[in-house]
């Protein structure tokens, strides 16, 4: 016999049949604002003996390299920093195969530029500005000159190509980069306004050259699945977090969740851990668990639990 309460949770029941529903509120997690999809702040939970190697990064002024398994809070942790030091938006650069540090400083849309100059040309309109066609990327808005750094996220480091490390050497050591468009300008342009990652920001640049007065808090993911040159590592300062143990798992469920979460969780957080130990998992399945039957869901029904804490690696 079917409970009310499991029947509820059913809103897709494969029967085709139409039918009014209203979705229940998300998990804290999964909760967006109308404005440029931001998160809300959710708690993160952070051994002191970690939190003294941020500082270290900090005061140093390096690059923190973050290595750990998937689902060790590597990314929240980037976003904890940000958010409790107060330094604005985060930014985000997120690494793929074919990422560069060029695109990653700015990108200079010149076909755009060629057309829409064309077309002011035949209306007898003035041309517009070259700074409408420049973009700068995550990194390069991270180095804009101001009071107080910003924050970086670069995630996954290991997906990107093997020269990628060596490439933002300069950038991480010197802290500048030049706009090769804007450097070759007349005088009479020295100074030209262009676009932000952030909605709607622009800046002045001057003579072509960005310069950050305080180095950007920076903070790289990585997997710890390829090796990386000794002469980046020389510039980061790295910080290895571990999978978290019962203990901590029960601390990120409460903290989350609430503390009644944990009344009838035992269970999840032992299938968890067994299914840890044999294949790669990550915190946020656990917490996906524990959010379901705090809803009351019958994880027990066939195939569920094993579509919730499915392993991350190897074959599925």
């Amino acid at each position: 016999m079917t409970s009310a309460s499991e029947a509820d949770w059913r809103l897709f029941r494969g029967d085709r049949t139409p039918r009014a529903v209203t979705l229940p509120p998300a998990p804290p997690w999964r909760r967006f604002t109308p404005t440029r999809s931001a998160r809300p702040e959710l708690p993160y939970l952070i051994e002191p003996k970690h939190a003294d190697v941020v500082n270290a990064a900090l005061h140093l002024r390096r690059p923190l390299l973050v290595t750990g398994p998937a689902g060790t809070g590597k990314s929240s942790l980037a976003r904890a920093i940000a958010h409790e030091l107060r330094l604005g938006r985060l930014l985000r650069w997120s690494i793929n195969s074919r990422s560069t540090v060029r695109e990653a400083l700015y990108q200079y849309d010149a076909i755009g530029r060629l057309r829409e100059t064309t077309l002011s040309r035949d209306r007898g309109e003035r041309e517009p500005s070259i700074g409408t066609f420049i973009r700068l990327g995550p990194l390069g808005t991270a180095l804009v000159p101001s009071a107080t750094p910003r924050a970086l996220l670069i995630d996954e480091m290991d997906k990107g190509d093997v020269d990628l490390p060596n490439d933002l050497l300069t950038v991480f050591e010197e802290g500048v980069f030049d706009i090769p468009e804007l450097t070759r300008l007349p005088e009479d342009m020295a100074d030209v306004e262009v676009q932000t990652v952030d909605h709607g920001g622009t800046v002045t640049v001057h003579r072509g050259l960005v310069q950050c007065a305080e180095f950007p808090v920076v903070v790289i993911t990585s997997n710890g699945e390829r090796d990386f040159p000794p002469a980046f590592l020389r510039r980061c300062v790295r910080l290895d977090l571990p999978l978290p143990d019962e203990e901590r798992l029960r601390a990120i469920v409460a903290a989350h969740l609430g503390r009644d979460a944990l009344r009838e969780a035992d269970d999840l957080i032992d299938a968890f851990l067994r299914r840890r130990a044999l294949s790669d998992l990550a915190t946020d399945q656990l917490l996906n668990a524990v959010f379901l039957r705090a809803g009351g869901v019958d994880l027990n029904a066939e195939g569920l639990l094993e579509a919730v804490l499915h392993q991350l690696t190897g074959a599925l």
